[in-house]
């Protein structure tokens, strides 16, 4: 899956590794960051074909977890839990329940360092099994009092980002008769897919499961296989699947203006932001873009605002990536440098902060 991605700096404040001794699986809980107080981020479900690929991601999710909250304004760090699936392993019910138990049990071990919701993988009803062990998870099924399904705002916050790219590129928001492909059919980018047609975007989908095709029948989008989505002429690219699709050699024959989308990671390596730049195409950091579900799932379980106000604080990302657009336009530099000075600058700003309150 991203065995080839490279790993961040270990700056990690701590990672905790072990063997689910009710499921047998590996699980990995990274804990990045701290410093701005306690660390969000889902719970990653994946079939790896070595443990040390499911740590390595977690290592990487994580990291990009505490930039995502940073940038996003919240008052959380960035941590990541991941699942093993070894290759070719189907989880039946008791497993699969056995396993977030597993995970439920690893959460608590950090005292509430590190709060988990539902990712790739995994549902809000795994959350609730969690819930079982631990009372630091967030996203639990609305039937049950909770704030449900994060994919909505996620999906929200790209289709606001993508407009917001949009304008950059072609002077205007509106995705009617804009050609747009999508990279991933999953809960965000379906959604997404389902808003841009009903406003008259002419869509590209892909999904390495077949039986996505159905949606795009439906939609009337233009359906192509996975691996030469990038080949079709686009206005915007939107990668919505597992991250590490962008590679140097995807970057080169990419045909389009812009790429804007959900994936966390989308880039094989940091460098390709200069490399799109170098081709002229506008890049829309994933963690600026992705950050809708986070900003949903922390602001709903600290019961800062009503639903509609959180709402609108999720609508705002597109403005979040004006700003980032017109920061790396007037530093010269790339919108993800400037991304990441943005979410740097605010966690120095909280560092300080816990400094002077610890010393």
């Amino acid at each position: 899956m991203s065995a080839s991605l490279p790993l961040p700096d270990f700056r990690h404040e701590r990672v905790e590794t072990l063997t689910g001794r009710r499921s047998g699986l590996f699980l990995a809980v990274a804990l990045h960051s701290s410093v701005l107080g306690s660390a969000l981020g889902g719970a990653r479900l994946w079939t790896y074909p070595h443990w040390s690929d499911a740590l390595g991601d977690a290592l990487r999710l994580s990291a990009a977890m505490t930039l995502k909250n940073a940038a996003a304004g919240l008052d959380a760090g960035g941590g990541k839990s991941v699942i093993q699936l070894p290759e070719g392993t189907v989880l039946d019910a008791e497993r699969r329940r056995a396993a977030f138990l597993d995970l439920g049990d690893a959460v608590e071990s950090l005292h509430g360092l590190y709060r988990t919701a539902e990712d790739v993988g995994s549902t809000t009803e795994d959350m609730l099994i969690v819930s079982e062990r631990t009372g630091h998870v967030v996203g639990l099924p609305e039937t049950g009092g909770g704030s449900g399904e994060p994919a909505g705002p996620t999906s929200l916050g790209v289709y606001e980002s993508l407009r917001a790219t949009l304008e950059r590129v072609t002077g205007s928001a509106d995705v009617e008769g804009r050609r747009i492909t999508i990279s991933g059919m999953g809960q965000v980018g379906s959604r997404l897919a389902v808003r841009l047609s009903a406003e008259g975007a002419r869509l590209t989908v892909t999904d390495v499961n077949p039986a996505k095709r159905d949606l795009a029948s439906q939609l009337g989008a233009e359906w192509i296989a996975p691996g030469e989505e990038h080949l079709i002429p686009a206005d915007v690219f939107v990668p919505a699947g597992i991250g590490g699709l962008l590679t140097d050699e995807v970057i080169d024959s990419l045909d389009a203006r812009a790429v804007c989308g959900p994936a966390n990671n989308p880039l094989a390596d940091h460098s390709g932001a200069v490399r799109l730049a170098r081709r002229g195409i506008l890049y829309a950091p994933d963690f600026v873009v992705n950050a809708g579900g986070v900003i949903y799932l922390d602001l709903e379980a600290k019961k800062l605002g009503t639903r509609e106000e959180i709402m609108e604080r999720v609508a705002g990302i597109g403005d979040t990536v004006r700003r980032i657009f017109d920061e790396a336009e007037s530093a010269g530099v790339t919108p993800l440098e400037a991304a990441e000075a943005f979410a740097a600058e605010r966690l120095r700003t909280g560092a300080t902060v816990r400094e002077h309150a610890l010393a």
